[in-house]
């Protein structure tokens, strides 16, 4: 007879975001493995490729988490819009705003100006620009009910054609028309210690932006009343105005704090990262902000280590074409990882169910051992820990026994 252990204080587990998120990337190399394999390749020598394509010299790993740099303050921007129910599609367009912004005073601004003060001026600059270009946004869908989806694809393509104007009219190369010119040393983000640490890589203090800008968004979301309020607006925008939270103004703030976290990402990319801006050229890493805060689960840590993940990648498929397999394969297992992430539910779902079978399998062994020791009547929930890991281990060879029996008896 089954024994019933309702009232339990024990619940069984559930899956946790960070095992959902290692699922979808465990998914995504498997998929990207069976993939090389159907061309003929080994796909442990590709994946061994990628990492020492990203990680086997102190260069490799100084480019990487260059790369990351610019993902992790993209993937911030998104995440944060994303925890006040909003989607800020527009990120690549205020990423240009900041990196122009930054280009444009890197070229301007006399190289006499003491450094510390000329990394203050352009950092707040591109962050105020790219906060502007995403309160833009904010405002119309808070006073007019523009959706963010449309108003930020639309500012995207704003952004990129006054780049275009803005290159050609004040920073043009004049060698090579469609670029602008290149920023002297001094007035990037690189450091001489950074650079020779890392044996000449793009390694920049941009990195350091980021983990502050990490640090400083948890600490919004999760410490003070003003991540209260846009976590809130998120979860639910009409309970949230019923609460007293002015939810117009929540949808404002947020979306300005996702532009500055986009222009700064521009600000590393174009000035830290590269040190040119492209005419006509729309940054990719706007897109991949998306891909990096669903892995992340929005969080600010998460993003932090997803953008790392994806740097990896990005950085190691040049090694891929050494051993003839497609370097697109590394952008597929991004895509596939998106997508398992995307169908995020079906994951959960799977380990749900996986942990509340074996936390029920756990309570009828224990249930059996107390039975078989004549003490049928112990209340569960009065059991320690370690008499419970006891209980347990004598209890599941009855378990067997008696599913076995079962079986034989059908």
């Amino acid at each position: 007879m089954k024994r019933r252990t309702d009232n339990r204080p024990l619940e069984a587990r559930k899956a946790s975001p960070l095992l959902v998120s290692l699922s979808a990337v465990v998914l995504g190399i498997i998929a990207g493995a069976l993939l090389i394999l159907l061309i003929g390749k080994n796909p442990i020598t590709g994946f061994d490729r990628i990492i020492f394509g990203a990680l086997s010299n102190t260069r490799r790993v100084g480019n990487t988490l260059g790369m990351a740099t610019q993902l992790i303050l993209i993937g911030l921007s998104v995440a944060f819009a994303f925890k006040t129910g909003l989607f800020n599609i527009g990120a690549s367009g205020q990423m240009l705003m900041g990196g122009i912004t930054g280009s444009i005073l890197a070229y301007y601004l006399p190289m006499t100006m003491p450094r510390p003060l000329y990394l203050l001026v352009v950092i707040m600059a591109s962050g105020l620009v790219g906060a502007f270009w995403g309160m833009i946004s904010g405002f119309l869908k808070a006073k007019f009910n523009v959706h963010e989806v449309v108003s930020t694809i639309m500012l995207n393509w704003t952004a990129y054609w006054l780049v275009y104007d803005w290159i050609q009219r004040f920073i043009v190369d004049p060698t090579i028309v469609v670029k602008s010119k290149p920023i002297e040393n001094a007035h990037t983000l690189r450091a001489d210690w950074l650079t020779d640490l890392t044996g000449f890589s793009t390694l920049n203090y941009g990195f350091f932006i980021a983990i502050i800008a990490c640090i400083v968004i948890w600490f919004i979301l999760q410490k003070t009343t003003l991540g209260f309020r846009l976590k809130a607006v998120g979860s639910n925008r009409f309970c949230a105005e019923y609460a007293g939270i002015r939810v117009n103004r929540s949808i404002i703030i947020s979306m300005t704090i996702a532009g500055a976290l986009a222009g700064l990402a521009g600000l590393t990319y174009y000035c830290g990262y590269s040190n040119i801006m492209e005419m006509g050229k729309m940054p990719n890493e706007g897109f991949d902000g998306i891909a990096v805060a669903l892995l992340g689960n929005c969080s600010p840590v998460g993003v932090f280590f997803s953008a790392v993940f994806f740097g990896i990648l990005k950085m190691g498929r040049g090694s891929l074409a050494a051993t003839g397999i497609p370097t697109e394969i590394a952008d597929t297992i991004i895509a596939t990882i998106i997508y398992f992430t995307a169908t995020s539910v079906i994951l959960a779902n799977f380990w749900n169910r996986r942990f509340h079978n074996a936390f029920e399998k756990t309570e009828e062994a224990i249930g059996l051992a107390l039975e078989s020791e004549g003490r049928s009547d112990v209340d569960l929930t009065t059991l320690s820990s370690q008499e419970r890991k006891n209980l347990r281990k004598a209890g599941l060879p009855l378990l067997k026994a008696r599913t076995r029996a079962g079986k034989e008896g059908r």
